[in-house]
């Protein structure tokens, strides 16, 4: 434990640079004490660890320090067979990279190892298909030969041009600077820089590609994640969204929540109901949501919702009423 602990150590530090001690023993799930008699039991056996003190102080290795810690335990081989098997890989056209890279991976575990950990990846399924109560998901389409150009010049930090088709628009080409790549239930996004501001594409919509030589405009370290919840809550705060005060039986709550843009507030009801302000993108968005729930659900406010869903009701009922 301890030495699988030592190199995931010494590998952050070599992928991450200067670290404190705080944020190693939140990496490896330890307290700051036991990262310090580390770093001491990494001195002693020679590598080249050193302190830095100050507010931006922290632990850091000699810049061309290297070793071989290319050894994987069981575990560490089983995660990533596992995670090899999502869909991620689909959307930024990794599948034969991703496949190559899990043979590589299991012929590099030992004899006694290999087929042990193939089996136990086999009883571990992330993200499948289909599940018990909804229908196959859709997975969005892009040309190999688009993907590549728009995962070169995220990686390679160039400028990158698209052919876009944004919605109720024609598709116009458009220079921009990548980010990062972002995929969210099977949907895959570009987020980037156009003329200094701040552009979200979805990738499916990128009729072609083209990465451009000129160095992209853009920090050389960024929190991906950060990032994205930034611009889903300017997202939220744009546009034509609708919000919505309803009422849930508590058994369907999770059917409204996973349809919804966002839940901006919750508070139980008297007879055991919640009541949510959730966030749809349209009119109709928060229509299709609250019909699929039937009486499981009741949109409080606004108004004209409540009006849309009775006259909806009416009609059904007028349909089925009349004799056949």
């Amino acid at each position: 434990m301890r030495a699988d602990r030592l190199i995931s150590l010494v590998l952050l530090l070599r992928q991450r640079g200067r670290l404190t001690a705080a944020t190693l023993a939140r990496e490896l799930e330890v307290s700051t004490r036991t990262v310090l008699r580390d770093i001491e039991a990494l001195s002693a056996a020679g590598v080249p660890v050193y302190a830095e003190r100050g507010r931006r102080g922290g632990f850091a290795l000699l810049p061309d320090f290297r070793t071989d810690l290319t050894g994987l335990n069981h575990d560490e081989a089983l995660a990533l067979l596992v995670a090899g098997a999502g869909r991620g890989e689909q959307v930024f056209g990794l599948g034969s990279a991703l496949a190559s890279a899990m043979r590589k991976v299991v012929d590099a575990l030992p004899e006694s190892h290999r087929a042990a950990a193939s089996d136990a990846a086999r009883r571990m399924l992330i993200d499948p298909e289909t599940d018990l109560i909804s229908h196959r998901p859709v997975t969005e389409e892009l040309p190999d030969t688009t993907m590549v150009e728009v995962r070169r010049a995220v990686v390679a930090g160039h400028k990158l041009r698209i052919h876009y088709a944004a919605t109720g628009q024609t598709p116009q080409w458009r220079t921009v600077d990548p980010i990062g790549l972002v995929t969210v239930r099977d949907r895959g996004y570009l987020l980037a820089t156009r003329a200094g501001t701040d552009r979200t594409y979805r990738l499916s919509r990128v009729l072609a590609a083209e990465e451009l030589p000129e160095p992209a405009q853009r920090p050389n370290r960024i929190d991906l994640d950060r990032i994205w919840r930034e611009r889903c809550a300017q997202f939220l705060a744009d546009g034509d969204q609708v919000t919505v005060l309803v009422r849930v039986n508590p058994a369907r709550r999770e059917d409204l929540v996973s349809t919804a843009l966002a839940v901006r507030a919750e508070e139980p009801d008297t007879d055991g109901w919640p009541r949510l302000e959730v966030t749809f993108q349209d009119s109709r968005h928060a229509e299709w949501a609250l019909w699929r729930l039937t009486t499981d659900a009741e949109a409080l406010a606004p108004q004209w919702l409540r009006t849309s869903l009775r006259n909806r009701a009416a009609a059904i009922a007028s349909c089925y009423g009349a004799s056949s």
